[in-house]
């Protein structure tokens, strides 16, 4: 017999086998006894093959909950931080009791920005082994990241940019940099051009602006771009962002089949319960990318209710479109 799970054949020579063609098998007590002896067989092998589902199953929900997390994450390296700060518990606490000492309390070094908490291929550390350092270790320039790629401005303003240099893996790379910043589109003006971070003072005008980062590690060279919008005025009835101290909610599943909710967001457990029982979830479960893509929606649509509460109807849309319009591109990236 073969199956995804089990594989082999089951060799029972005392069967009887019908004359003249031997292609069939004679019902007789022999094969009564046969099928007596199977069924516990039968059972236990279920038991393992159900074990062995349960495994893939829960490997994959945390396969999936890494990527989801890792991709809105990521995406917050591009939005506007002061307007998105929910998921930092350790940088949050250390803005509310200010210092280092708070963000020593934390588990976060003195000095350490918030953007190097963020997710990606982990950096060594110097209490690791040297073989565990030296696999670690940053390989070359290959990407860089602005933080953030897209703000808003008001007039005679002032933004901090900052280049965060990647190698293939997402490591973090630190050695032989050099940073050249442009303004390619738009009136401002920039200090510390030449430095990792960039000072951006709005114009007196409305606009747009395009800022350019060169990174340059010796011959290799790359860009990135940084989009600003200067205003005359931000939106007066933008309420501050609630925070939530606890980080980014993890999910579980519940089927409730031909109920309408596709799924609710557990404050007290921090967790977002997926329907699974929906018709658009079955949908989605076609393929990995396309479940993925559909929990990414379901965390945007809560995590914008919860942290946007009050907000008039079309400016949530506008949330959700911008949020999920970052977070299923680093979902795809990653």
């Amino acid at each position: 017999m073969g199956s995804r799970y089990v594989q082999g054949l089951v060799d029972v020579p005392f069967l009887n086998l019908t004359p003249g063609t031997r292609t069939g098998i004679i019902q007789d007590e022999r094969y009564a006894a046969l099928i007596d002896a199977l069924k516990p067989i039968e059972a236990h092998v279920k038991g393992l093959i159900e074990e062995q589902q349960r495994a893939e199953e829960e490997q994959a929900s945390q396969q999936s909950l890494k990527a989801i997390q890792r991709a809105f994450h990521e995406a917050l390296l591009a939005l506007p931080r002061e307007e998105y700060d929910w998921f930092d518990v350790q940088v949050r606490a250390r803005q509310d009791s200010g210092g280092a000492a708070s963000s020593a309390a934390a588990g976060v070094p003195a000095g350490t920005d918030w953007e190097e908490l963020l997710p990606g291929v982990a950096e060594p550390s110097s209490s690791g082994s040297p073989q565990r350092q030296f696999f670690d270790f940053a390989g070359p320039l290959f990407s860089v990241v602005v933080s953030p790629a897209a703000s808003t401005t008001p007039l005679n303003e002032s933004r901090h940019f900052r280049a965060l240099p990647r190698d293939r893996s997402r490591r973090r790379v630190t050695e032989d940099l050099k940073f050249a910043w442009e303004l390619t589109e738009g009136e401002g003006s920039l200090q510390g051009a030449a430095d990792q971070e960039v000072e951006y003072r709005a114009p007196a005008v409305p606009g747009l602006a395009r800022l350019t980062v060169t990174v340059s590690q010796r011959e290799l060279t790359v860009t990135a771009e940084a989009l600003i919008t200067i205003t005359d005025s931000l939106e007066t009835a933008m309420s501050p962002a609630v925070v939530n101290t606890r980080g980014l909610p993890g999910y579980t599943f519940e089927r409730a089949a031909g109920e309408l909710w596709r799924c609710r967001f557990d404050i007290e457990r921090n967790i977002i319960v997926v329907n699974s029982g929906h018709r658009d979830f079955v949908f989605a479960t076609r393929n990995r990318a396309l479940q993925l893509r559909y929990l990414v929606r379901l965390y945007v649509k809560e995590l914008v209710l919860k942290n946007f509460s009050g907000l008039p109807a079309d400016q949530l849309l506008e949330r959700m479109i911008e949020l999920s319009l970052y977070a299923e591109e680093k979902l795809k990236s990653g």
